[in-house]
């Protein structure tokens, strides 16, 4: 008797165990859904204003068609990329997808920045420098919540492969790792600059 009891309290423990497994994948899964949406957020600012500082740009910035074109289909390709990511925040390749379409995206400013510099006229621009301005600040914000949702992901990512969650994780629907957003060429920025004189 005495042995059969404590055989039931063992499998119930065994069993609230698993389901303490599960309830943290579950957590942790919500916590980078969540920290992605905040990503969401940000990014669809930013977004919102990307044309607005190319229509103030356009009245001055005649001759600089092309550039002007680069930041509205690189804007358009980021776009997409991220209702690629919302639809499977989990899946690695829409991360990177979203990632290289933001750093497309970044390239592209940075080069209208480039010519924004030459135009003296609209470089002063009052909506011009407010837009930059809103730009600027809510480039950080993009920054900080990627960095709160890739620490997510690799909370959920390393409880998921850590024993023994990388048993039950499969059975339960969490059979793979979510992916980082990364928005840098991480190869790119390893590399030593190239520096000649």
């Amino acid at each position: 008797m005495i042995t059969l009891l404590v055989l039931l309290v063992i499998v119930i423990g065994v069993i609230f165990y698993i389901i303490g497994i599960y309830n943290r994948l579950v957590q942790l899964k919500n916590r980078y859904l969540n920290a992605f949406s905040q990503i969401e957020v940000q990014l669809k600012r930013r977004y919102d204003l990307i044309p607005n500082l190319v229509e103030t740009a356009k009245a001055y910035i005649k001759h600089e068609r092309e550039t002007l074109e680069a930041v509205i289909a690189a804007r358009n390709q980021a776009v997409a990329g991220l209702k690629a990511a919302q639809s499977d925040p989990s899946n690695a390749g829409a991360m990177a997808a979203l990632g290289g379409a933001e750093g497309a995206l970044a390239g592209a400013l940075g080069k209208l920045n480039v010519v924004v510099e030459a135009y003296p006229d609209l470089k002063a621009n009052q909506n011009m420098m407010q837009l930059s301005e809103e730009l600027t600040s809510t480039e950080n914000k993009v920054s900080f919540a990627r960095q709160g949702f890739n620490d997510a992901v690799t909370e959920f990512n390393t409880y998921r492969q850590s024993f023994p969650p990388v048993f039950f994780g499969p059975m339960f629907g969490f059979s793979k790792d979510a992916g980082l957003l990364e928005f840098e060429d991480r190869v790119a920025i390893q590399a030593a600059p190239k520096v000649s004189f």
